[in-house]
């Protein structure tokens, strides 16, 4: 048969690594096989673990029996919930500029927090243009990707320290104060950063707000663990709360996700909100429509089920405290799993420290195993984390802590 030429140029795209890194565990029979590479929250039994307010939030749904539950919403999304969303991620309690505040904020519903990450780089790429986009080294492996299809420069800043598995606050701030340009973005993590679970403390956020702010940045923050890190939702938008509140004349956005702290993982539930300066309010609903005009023209309006679900249970102040609750639940049983890690590599002496295990925050740990260490621990004992060391701490439980300690011990010792 006559081959016939096509008009595409296409290359291989290397497969995102944690995603091959799952279908590679599926895929293995080993009885003792334990998954450390996707960032989703497992119980002590390693099953999933639908949140009980939200399956109250569910049946109460299932009873109403709603016949507009399947409709389309708006183009900006469920305005309702994004009212929701706004409230809980920059919290006006008590506030007396309560209205004013609010007047700042041109929210959007996106497809979890992915969508908000791209639809926000779109944003910017189209409206501001900025020269560059700054991101933390390491990031989130999908920053890069995303702000490489919005067409705009990537360049990093330091933030991992190797030798001492910390937080490189200094390297971050000589970085962005010699190379960055004024009209530049700078990504943010807002807690529980991924990869590495270092986040800065207070005194070095206000330090990076006051750089953004004498230097013209633009901050951009993802806000993917709220209430999942610590277990409390002021903790752990502290961060974004500081820049809104205290840098009123400076212009900021927030990409929001649902997916990690109510388990709406495969709902896709997430907001975008633009933050204008105290001074430029009169743009904020010119800024939607620029936001809806790029939605339409990709995926016309956000997924309604998962919204459906938060608007329910932030509406009921009994499913609401049973949320907090169940956040409690999550955040304490990932603090008790890094202590039982550390604790069997202390009794193990594995050599080097592991301090840094309990010192991280969030669902990950950047352990500070080699790539070589990493295939040993997958071809040898079958434990499964990304090739860089990272580690989501929700696949350690009670029944395999050891057997992984063990391992990591082993290969430290044996895997140069």
């Amino acid at each position: 048969m006559e081959k016939v030429p096509t008009r595409l140029n296409v290359a291989p795209v290397p497969p995102d690594e944690i995603f091959a890194l799952n279908g590679a565990f599926f895929a293995d029979t080993h009885p003792q096989k334990v998954s450390l590479g996707v960032g989703v929250y497992r119980t002590d039994d390693g099953k999933p673990w639908p949140l009980p307010a939200v399956e109250k939030a569910e049946k109460q749904l299932a009873e109403e029996n709603d016949l507009m539950r399947h409709e389309y919403t708006a183009i900006e999304g469920d305005v309702p919930f994004l009212k929701i969303a706004r409230d809980l991620m920059f919290g006006f309690e008590g506030k007396a500029s309560e209205e004013a505040a609010k007047a700042r904020i041109a929210s959007v519903q996106t497809v979890a927090g992915t969508g908000a990450n791209h639809l926000g780089a779109l944003f910017l790429a189209h409206h501001m243009k900025p020269r560059n986009v700054w991101l933390s080294n390491p990031s989130w492996a999908n920053h890069m990707t995303i702000w490489e299809l919005a067409g705009v420069p990537r360049k990093t800043y330091p933030y991992y320290h190797a030798a001492t598995r910390s937080f490189d606050f200094d390297g971050m701030m000589s970085t962005l104060e010699n190379d960055a340009e004024e009209g530049d973005v700078v990504l943010l993590h807002a807690c529980a950063h991924n990869p590495t679970g270092l986040d800065p403390n207070k005194e070095q956020w206000i330090a990076i707000a006051d750089l953004c702010e004498r230097k013209k940045l633009f901050p951009f923050f993802d806000s993917a663990y709220q209430g999942f890190a610590s277990g409390s939702l002021e903790e752990d938008a502290w961060a974004v709360r500081y820049f809104f509140d205290n840098k009123p004349d400076m212009e900021m956005c927030v990409a929001q996700s649902f997916s990690k702290n109510m388990g709406l993982y495969g709902q896709r539930t997430g907001a975008f909100h633009y933050i204008t300066n105290r001074s430029a309010t009169s743009i904020r609903d010119v800024v939607v429509n620029n936001l809806c005009h790029l939605i339409r023209g990709e995926f016309s309006m956000g997924p309604r089920i998962g919204c459906t679900i938060v608007k329910k249970i932030m509406s009921s102040e009994e499913l609401t405290a049973d949320w907090h609750n169940d956040l409690q639940v999550m955040s304490s049983r990932i603090k008790s799993m890094r202590e039982a890690l550390y604790n069997e590599l202390v009794r193990l002496k594995t050599p080097g420290t592991w301090e840094h295990i309990v010192e991280q925050n969030g669902m990950f740990s950047y352990t500070g195993l080699t790539p070589k260490q990493v295939y040993a621990l997958k071809d040898k004992y079958h434990v499964y984390l990304l090739k860089s060391g990272r580690a989501s701490i929700s696949g350690l439980s009670q029944k395999n802590v050891a057997y992984v300690a063990l391992a990591i011990d082993d290969v430290v010792r044996n895997v140069l």
